[in-house]
């Protein structure tokens, strides 16, 4: 398993956490962030299993959180990983007609 950018899939080589200004080189997006953490999960309260965290309103935008640790899992772009909500999405238009 590696760690990656969450938004492009860049792999992320080097030893340690990123620091709060690191940025992708691909996408220039930011790394620390809770969409990269080991800690971040969509299904429990605040998305984060660390229950000493402060809580972080934008999971994409980088934050301060001391808890943090770069996830190793394998990459999936966002569009797959966010299918549930999607067709949830889909059967709202469906019901208001839209």
């Amino acid at each position: 398993m590696k760690r990656h950018c969450h938004q492009c899939g860049e792999p992320w080589s080097l030893p340690g956490n990123p620091g709060r200004g690191e940025v992708c080189m691909k996408c220039r997006a930011d790394l620390r962030v809770c969409l990269n953490c080991q800690s971040y999960d969509p299904l429990v309260a605040q998305q984060c299993r660390e229950r000493r965290a402060e809580p972080v309103l934008e999971k994409a935008a980088g934050n301060f959180c001391e808890y943090f640790e770069f996830a190793r899992k394998e990459w999936k772009p966002r569009a797959q990983t966010d299918s549930r909500e999607a067709a949830a999405r889909e059967q709202l238009k469906k019901l208001f007609g839209d």
